[in-house]
C-alpha cells in the first residue's frame, strides 16, 4: 500500500521543486494572508478567500500513490477547484478536517454561527456582509468543486464529525472519526516533585498551568474566562494563595500578560517538547479555557503526562477529558465551573488516582499504534472499494 500524505508543508517542499516555483509558493501565501485584510473585519478569528493556490494533480508523487490523504490545504496552497483536480487520479481520497473552513464560506471558528448550515452570506466577520458577501461566494466555489470530489472525511473528534454532518457542504460525504495521535514516549509523566524543582518551584505548591494567547482580546482561546476563573478561585473560602503557583507557556511578551490574583511564572515558547513534557508534569491541573477547539493537542499533551485538565465541555474536549475521572469539563463560558473544576482538584485526596487514568485514557485511545491501526483500516477498506 503506497500514500500520499499532504498538508501546508508541502507548499515550500514536495510541489516546489525550483526557484521559480517556491517564489510562486511564497507569493500565494502572502497574498491570501494579506488580502483578506480587504474583506474580513480586525478579527482574531482567521478567514481564508481560498483564491491561491495551485494544480498537483499531475505530479509524480500523487501518480504513484495509491491513495491521497490531504491535511491542512490553505495559504495560497490549494484552491477548491484545485481539489476537484485531483478526482480524476481515479485514487481514494482522505481529508482530515482539522477546522471547519472545509465545509464553511471562509471562516475556521464557528462559534454559535450556523450559516454553514445553508449556504453562508450574511457572515459576522465581514466588512460587508450580506446574503451575496464573498463567503456566500466561497460557498459556491466549494460547492461547485465539491460536487467532481469524490472523498471520505475523518474527523479527529466526535464534535468535528457531528459539525461536518449538519453542513450543506460536506453533509452528505461519509465521515469516520479518527483522533490525532501523540508521542507517548515523549509526552509522558516525570516525577512531580522533581519537575517543579526544575521549574525552582516549591514541591509543596499547588501548580496551575495553562497556554497563554498573545492577547487576552483573542476570544478563540478564552483568555478572559481563564483571568475571571482564578480571580474567582483566588476568593474561595478554603484556598491559600500562598501555595498556589500560576505557570505559564506561549506568551510572546511579560508586558501583553494581565495581573494574574497567584505568584505567576512565565515560560515563554517552548520549542523542545521533553522540556514541555518536565513541565506538564510539574503542574497540578491544566486549565484550558478555549472556546471552540477540534482536538487541541495541549489538552492531550497534558493528559499524557499525567497532569489532569480542567476545560469547557466544547469541541472535541469531551474526547479526551472524561468529567471527574481525568479532569472536570466546566459548563461552556463560565468561569464560575471552570474555578470549581480547579478547586475540585485543589482539595481532591485521589490526586494520584485521577493523574493515573489521564496518562491511562491517552495510553488506550491516542497512542500511536491505536491511531496508525485506525487509518491502515480506513485506507484498507477504501482500497477494497475500487475496481479490480
Amino acid at each position: 500500500m503506497v500514500f500520499f500524505q499532504f498538508d501546508k508543508s508541502a507548499k515550500s517542499g514536495t510541489f516546489s521543486k525550483n526557484i521559480f516555483q517556491k517564489a510562486k509558493a511564497v507569493f500565494n501565501i502572502m497574498a491570501e494572508r494579506y488580502m483578506v485584510k480587504l474583506f474580513a473585519k480586525n478579527s482574531k478569528t482567521p478567514f481564508s478567500l481560498s483564491w491561491f493556490g495551485r494544480n498537483i494533480a499531475k505530479t509524480r508523487e500523487l501518480k504513484d500513490a495509491d491513495i491521497i490523504h490531504i491535511h491542512w490545504i490553505n495559504h495560497g496552497f490549494l484552491r477548491p477547484r484545485d481539489l476537484a483536480k485531483l478526482d480524476e487520479l481515479d485514487k481514494p481520497i482522505v481529508w482530515t478536517f482539522h477546522d471547519s473552513n472545509a465545509f464553511t464560506g471562509g471562516c475556521h471558528v464557528r462559534y454559535t454561527c450556523e450559516n454553514y448550515h445553508k449556504s453562508c452570506g450574511f457572515c459576522p466577520l465581514l466588512k460587508n456582509s450580506n446574503a451575496k458577501d464573498i463567503s456566500h461566494q466561497t460557498w459556491m466555489r466549494k460547492s461547485k468543486a465539491y460536487a467532481e470530489l469524490n472523498c471520505h472525511i475523518v474527523a479527529p473528534s466526535q464534535w468535528m464529525a457531528n459539525s461536518v454532518k449538519m453542513s450543506s457542504l460536506m453533509g452528505f460525504r461519509p465521515v469516520t472519526v479518527i483522533p490525532n495521535t501523540i508521542e507517548t514516549d515523549v509526552f509522558k509523566p516525570y516525577v512531580k516533585s522533581e519537575a517543579k524543582k526544575m521549574l525552582k518551584i516549591s514541591p509543596d505548591k499547588f501548580v496551575l498551568m495553562s497556554g497563554f494567547m498573545p492577547s487576552k482580546n483573542d476570544k478563540h482561546k478564552g483568555t478572559s474566562y481563564l483571568i475571571d476563573a482564578l480571580n474567582d478561585l483566588s476568593t474561595r473560602p478554603g484556598i491559600n494563595k500562598d501555595k498556589i503557583e500560576l505557570v505559564i507557556f506561549g506568551n510572546k511578551e511579560n508586558a501583553d500578560m494581565p495581573t494574574f490574583p497567584f505568584k505567576t511564572t512565565f515560560l515563554g515558547a517552548i520549542a523542545n517538547d521533553m522540556h514541555l513534557a518536565k513541565c506538564y508534569s510539574a503542574a497540578d491541573v491544566f486549565v484550558a479555557p478555549s472556546l471552540e477547539d477540534n482536538l487541541p493537542n495541549t489538552v492531550m499533551e497534558s493528559l499524557s503526562c499525567a497532569t489532569p485538565v480542567v476545560a469547557f465541555k466544547t469541541g472535541g474536549i469531551p474526547d479526551m477529558v472524561k468529567h471527574l475521572e481525568n479532569g472536570y469539563l466546566a459548563n461552556y463560558r463560565s468561569a464560575e465551573d471552570l474555578a470549581t473544576g480547579i478547586e475540585w482538584l485543589y482539595h481532591d485526596e485521589h490526586a494520584p488516582e485521577i493523574q493515573k487514568e489521564a496518562r491511562r485514557s491517552i495510553l488506550m485511545h491516542f497512542s500511536e499504534a491505536v491511531v496508525a491501526e485506525k487509518h491502515l483500516h480506513l485506507y484498507q477498506s477504501l482500497l477494497d472499494l475500487q475496481p479490480k
